[in-house]
């Protein structure tokens, strides 16, 4: 009887797998190693990859294998990846912040696999003497030109966002002066910068927020750039700050950015900007109540 039900809940199990994989459309297979002890590993690790009719991860404790199936067009296997990292479990590409790890549960703490250098011991000989002082060398080398790499890809990420805040902000100076023609402009740049952004070279946080956000950042900026009616892009403008707002949140600025909050906006319910400056220049009304507002966070 105990065999028959073991049965039945395992034909159970794969046809729940069938059918939700069969709802991801342009689906692609992998299959990859991600780290992890128990049962309540498999459930957040495929709780965390998972994304409806987008992705689908399903990870076996014994093996420490995971079947990815996800739509090719939607996502791919880095994204499913980190977000299984930002959860607390590695892989063999990313590695999870040491401190959602040490958050896990003591359970959950599998063996993470480091990689050490091998030593070798140094012989009396003088050529071994030698030899060492050259491997020394090499291996100087190689850090700082590791040091140099890295150094590269995060000015390349900076620079990479720095043209999306730039033409928010110009689109914003727009704003406080009720110029539509300019923002509708502005608008069609950020509209650029935004389509230009190549996410796959974003640091994980910074990717994680802009994968939640890039849709409704193009949306806003989109409706913005169709019209001149100024109160319509004072409408999509509130959006378009709130996701801005986040996306800098886990960015490095090289200046204090204000974020600045206006009571009277929104039909009364309030509504918030970004500002490089801390004297409020209000977007939502702009002459008529230039100084209406107040600085409510500095992000540094």
């Amino acid at each position: 009887m105990k065999s028959l039900k073991k049965t039945v809940m395992t034909i159970a199990l794969l046809l729940s797998f069938v059918v939700s994989n069969a709802q991801i459309k342009n689906a692609k297979t992998e299959t990859v190693k991600i780290f992890g002890n128990c049962g309540m590993c498999e459930t957040s690790i495929e709780k965390a990859g998972s994304l409806k009719k987008n992705a689908n991860v399903d990870w076996n404790k014994d093996t420490k294998m995971a079947t990815l199936t996800y739509d090719a067009k939607k996502t791919n296997q880095d994204e499913i990846l980190k977000r299984i990292a930002l959860a607390g479990y590695d892989s063999e590409k990313f590695l999870a912040p040491d401190d959602v790890y040490n958050n896990l549960h003591g359970c959950c703490q599998y063996d993470r696999e480091t990689k050490v250098a091998v030593k070798t011991e140094i012989k009396s000989d003088p050529s071994d003497s030698e030899k060492a002082k050259q491997m020394a060398t090499m291996e100087n080398h190689s850090a700082h030109a590791n040091q140099s790499e890295t150094q590269k890809i995060e000015q390349a990420t900076q620079n990479q966002l720095k043209p999306v805040f730039d033409n928010y902000f110009l689109l914003k100076d727009a704003l406080v002066k009720t110029d539509s023609k300019t923002t509708s402009m502005q608008s069609k740049k950020l509209r650029s910068a935004i389509n230009e952004i190549k996410m796959e070279t974003l640091k994980m946080e910074e990717h994680m927020v802009w994968m939640k956000v890039m849709n409704q950042l193009k949306e806003d900026a989109k409706h913005i750039s169709e019209t001149q009616d100024v109160k319509h892009q004072r409408d999509y403008f509130m959006t378009l700050s709130k996701n801005m707002y986040e996306l800098l949140k886990v960015s490095k600025v090289e200046t204090p950015i204000y974020y600045q909050f206006c009571p009277m906006a929104n039909g009364g319910k309030g509504a918030n900007w970004l500002s490089k400056e801390n004297t409020i220049k209000n977007p939502y009304y702009g002459s008529q109540m230039l100084s209406c507002g107040k600085t409510v966070e500095t992000i540094k």
